[in-house]
This record gives structure tokens, sequence and C-alpha cells, in this order.
């Protein structure tokens, strides 16, 4: 079962709280602004990133590289919900 668009464990996710963060499947937009990887996957109509033809994307690859996060945990835990 995803928990995000984007491979974000959302349920131990440290910003939950401090956030007031209910998820990006719950929420229209999250509480920081606007996620590109989200309108994304909500406008092509897929549940999470490793659905995509393109996956994984070079907007996913690069996600959160500026605030210093890997995406490569996201882009694993992608590949694991796709294994269902």
């Amino acid at each position: 079962m995803f928990e995000s668009r984007c491979g974000v464990c959302c349920n131990t996710c440290d910003h939950k709280e401090q956030w007031g963060c209910k998820g990006c499947l719950n929420m229209e937009k999250p509480s920081w602004g606007v996620c590109e990887v989200k309108v994304c996957c909500e406008r092509i109509g897929l549940n999470f990133c490793g659905e995509c033809t393109e996956f994984p994307c070079e907007m996913l690859s690069m996600m959160g590289k500026e605030y210093g996060y890997d995406p490569g945990v996201k882009i694993q835990q992608c590949r694991e919900w796709m294994k269902g």
C-alpha cells in the first residue's frame, strides 16, 4: 500500500506533526506549497510515481537534493510499492 506519490513513508515522517501534514494523498496541497511530483501524478491519474512509464524521472530523481535529502530512498520505496 502506497503512502505518498513520491515514495515518502508518511506514517513515519518526522515532518508529519511539525508541519501538520496529513500526507499528499489526503490533502489538496502540501502545507509548504506546491509539490510538482504530486501535481504530475494526479494530472496523469497515477497513485504514485512507480506506476509511471518514465519512472524514475528526472523530477523524482532530483526531488529534495537541494535540501540534502537522498532521492534514492524514495525511488527504492516506490519500487517496493510496485511489488504490491
